[in-house]
């Protein structure tokens, strides 16, 4: 079974790999928006740089260090462009590029218990990670990290997982968790739905993803807001689709594409990626 990784989902999936086997797997994404939900209305173009495109290579590894308990590891290097003309550049001082490795990403999963009945069965996991700047790249540049690449905080986050199957190949995995986040960035609440459908030809699902910030964070250009974004309350829904075919018994293709139809103090992106994956 192949996790799943796309841009502001779960960093865990609703599946275990058994003792030994793992995943490793190498994507590519992009996503980009020209709209911003800020607070309290959506707006057409993005300050400074008007578009923003952020495109991404990251490096995905799971293993089944038991039956019940796996290791995930993911660390993504991302590129985001901004649009700005020559003029705003030359005058702000700005450039409308960053790049660089972003955060070092180390989750563990537990399954707690399985519960078989019939051609079902419910799985409970619990799950919790450690994500913490691997790269030197910078928040804290004013207006210029709209197209920052992260938000140079280090989080500790937990989840708990329940996932139902049935032997036709059906599943339905919900998460819920909370994230605790330095920097002054707010800790949030976050939840998953997935529908699917596995087998050993193909793999395909629609999720559902969401973000709640702590009412703590200030909204961009509101009250409080001192030109430091990591600091503002981020929400988001996020719906998409992921998509995984084998071309043989160890390697495979996925694919995906999602968009935010939601949020707050956040770009109203649509993105896509496509990845190699190996098992063993």
């Amino acid at each position: 079974m192949f996790t799943t990784i796309c841009m502001a989902q779960s960093p865990v999936s609703g599946f275990m790999k058994k003792t030994g086997e793992g995943a490793l797997v190498l994507s590519y994404s992009q996503e980009s928006y020209s709209k911003v939900f800020l607070v309290p209305n959506e707006v057409d173009g993005v300050p400074v740089f008007n578009d923003v495109t952020t495109t991404s290579i990251s490096l995905y590894g799971e293993i089944g260090v038991t039956d019940n308990f796996n290791i995930v590891l993911n660390v993504p290097y991302i590129k985001s462009e901004g649009n700005a003309s020559s003029e705003v550049l030359a005058n702000n001082g700005f450039e409308n590029e960053r790049k660089g490795l972003q955060d070092l990403k180390i989750y563990a999963k537990y399954k707690i218990h399985t519960f078989d009945f019939d051609k079902n069965s419910l799985s409970l996991i619990g799950a919790a990670g450690l994500e913490t700047p691997l790269g030197s790249y910078s928040a804290d540049e004013g207006l210029q990290s709209i197209i920052a690449i992260g938000n140079e905080s280090t989080k500790f986050s937990a989840f708990g997982i329940a996932t139902f199957k049935n032997d036709s190949g059906m599943f339905a995995t919900g998460q819920a968790g909370y994230s605790l986040r330095g920097n002054d960035v707010p800790n949030a609440f976050i939840t998953e739905l997935k529908l699917g459908y596995a087998s050993s030809k193909f793999y395909v699902d629609g999720f559902v993803a969401n973000q709640l910030s702590d009412k703590d964070g200030v909204d961009i250009l509101g009250e409080g807001f001192e030109g430091f974004f990591p600091a503002t309350r981020v929400n988001y829904t996020r719906i998409g689709v992921n998509g995984f075919v084998p071309l043989d018994k160890s390697v495979g293709i996925t694919a995906g594409v999602s968009s935010y139809v939601s949020g707050r103090n956040v770009g109203k992106s649509t993105g896509v990626y496509g990845g190699v994956v190996y098992s063993f």
